[in-house]
């Protein structure tokens, strides 16, 4: 490695996933000011709520570096998690630089990329596990970890001015089922040679010990689906390969054929075989060859465990799938977490089920679920590896990357920093700063349209779902007058008060007079009102409104 220049500097730019739970964007740059080239580690989503109406996908707005995509040299995807892949598709076009990723993770992106009609103009690179990469000032060398998805990594990041370790999502399992254990030798040679700076995982900062094992879930599933006697499904989240194969190995032993249920289960299944996973294990059947054998020889796999409307067990639990049925004798189980902010969906999910009499088993009642984050004896074990001079915890909301910090410095690290999004970090040998803020924000995918998040848009989005909306339309003839009476059409708003928005249109209209009636603002705005005013006395509530003028000849 070069010695470093006179005037270089290296600088980590979080733009998306330290602050939140996802839609991570991360990029390293080195070099002087102005010649300084960067390297982004991934580019994710996250998933749109109640106060994004409409809104299915939120990205990370890549706008800082889209400015200097001149002197982006590449992405580099740790993994194939959603909130690390799921905005490469939407927002290559703005950054146009080659994709690397190791195998698994390739597959997935290049179905992405094919989606969006992409696939023959992105060159997406494969990098072999644990392999090396030289791009630019930047030499990368890729180290086995264990998450809940085929092939994590984290990236060692050596620069002339110090090597940073990128910690991706990670956990330690020392039995993960699929693929390699973490390379734990590989991190110890590195924390040999000196390490700058850790990007660290914070999403279990609060969890004292161990996430535990694959291995320990395999076991635990095998026996609750072994008291159960009707049709079983299980629902998981689809990444999570190594669950799934524990869960058709436990179907295989008791006697199931198992059916994948969900789109996003068999886009998964095909990438793993794809790519030399998921061996050895008897052929799934069709959901309809599923509904023709007995109940006590199925076993379905089922997308939808957090509660996702449109996902296959919610379909199941509504009577609205049409091959899979489940019923009283029937039983469903959760072999997942409650990601926060779900709970309402997975809880009315749950009971939508049991008034079907289908039994709910949940991980918190047979521990049938481990997370595939580091909880603290981890995250030491990590520190205690790599002896970095500097912790920059990111992968969490506020409180995580707080207490992150906390615990770092109780584990002796020299320095450990709270960076939020848009943090311009300048990591040197002596110390790690914040010496600027880079712009940062959120993109929505709105239907198929990439837009700048819009509050006023949300808002009226909102105000429609709570409150409905009233269309009202005045005739007039070029000199003012009334032709018809305003026509009133709504839609969300009850009877009562569509009939107030009525009177309060006509009487608007009628207050009106000579001179004021030729100008349509000013019908428009009385109208308006009026209507708003009587709909609220009514009602309670204060619906959109929108007031036309219509004049004829």
């Amino acid at each position: 490695m070069a010695a470093p220049q006179e005037g270089e500097e290296l600088i980590f730019v979080p733009l998306g996933g330290a602050g939140e739970i996802g839609m991570n964007l991360n990029l390293y740059g080195y070099g002087t000011e102005a010649r300084r080239q960067f390297i982004m580690v991934d580019l994710g989503v996250m998933f749109g709520d109640d106060e994004t109406p409409g809104i299915e996908v939120i990205m990370p707005d890549p706008s800082f570096i889209e400015e200097r995509r001149h002197q982006l040299l590449a992405i580099v995807l740790t993994h194939a998690h959603e909130d690390h892949i799921g905005a490469v598709a939407h927002l290559w076009p703005r950054l146009r630089v080659p994709v690397y990723a190791t195998p698994f993770t390739a597959a997935l992106v290049r179905g992405k990329l094919a989606e969006q009609g992409l696939l023959d103009e992105v060159p997406l690179k494969i990098v072999p596990l644990g392999g090396e990469l030289q791009l630019g000032p930047f030499s990368l060398e890729f180290i086995d970890i264990t998450h809940s998805i085929p092939e994590p990594n984290c990236i060692a990041i050596r620069t002339p001015l110090g090597t940073v370790l990128h910690t991706g999502d990670w956990k330690i399992d020392p039995q993960p089922m699929i693929g390699r254990r973490t390379d734990v030798d590989a991190l110890r040679r590195l924390g040999e040679e000196g390490v700058l700076a850790a990007i660290c995982d914070s999403t279990n900062v609060f969890v004292p010990g161990r996430s535990g094992s694959e291995a320990e879930v395999a076991s635990r599933l095998e026996a609750v689906i072994a008291m159960c006697k009707g049709r079983v499904a299980v629902t998981a989240f689809a990444s999570n390969v190594a669950r799934l194969q524990s869960i058709v190995r436990a179907g295989a032993k008791l006697g199931r054929h198992v059916a994948l249920v969900g789109r996003s289960m068999h886009k998964i299944t095909s990438a793993a075989i794809e790519t030399g996973y998921l061996k050895d294990l008897p052929a799934f059947i069709d959901e309809v060859s599923a509904a023709n054998l007995p109940p006590a020889r199925v076993l379905y796999v089922c997308t939808g465990s957090q509660g996702e409307p449109r996902a296959a067990l919610a379909r199941i639990a509504a009577g609205e799938h049409s091959n899979v049925t489940l019923g009283p004798g029937d039983a469903v189980i959760f072999s997942s977490r409650v990601i926060p902010g779900n709970e309402k969906a997975i809880h009315t999910l749950q009971n939508d089920l049991s008034e079907r009499g289908v039994e709910v088993i949940s991980a918190e009642d047979h521990d049938v679920h481990v997370s595939g984050h580091p909880a603290r004896d981890e995250l030491a074990d990590m520190y205690s590896w790599l002896r970095p001079r500097v912790a920059v915890p990111v992968h969490g909301e506020r409180r995580h990357l707080a207490e992150h910090v906390r615990l770092a410095k109780s584990l002796q690290i020299p320095e450990a920093l709270l960076a939020p999004n848009g943090s311009i970090v300048r990591l040197a040998p002596g110390a790690a700063t914040i010496i600027d803020e880079a712009p940062h924000g959120r993109l929505m995918l709105d239907g198929t349209i990439v837009t700048e998040r819009n509050d006023i848009t949300l808002k009226q989005r909102r105000a429609l779902s709570f409150a409905g909306h009233i269309a009202v339309t005045v005739v007039l003839d070029e000199r003012g007058r009334v032709l018809l009476d305003p026509v009133v059409i709504a839609a969300g708003v009850p009877e009562d008060a569509v009939e107030s928005a009525q009177d309060a249109a006509a009487d608007a209209v009628d207050r009106l007079s000579g001179r004021r009636m030729e100008d349509d603002r000013l019908v428009i705005e009385e109208v308006r009102r009026a209507v708003r005013r009587a709909v609220q006395d009514t009602w309670g509530k204060r619906s959109v409104v929108q007031v036309e003028v219509a004049r004829a000849g």
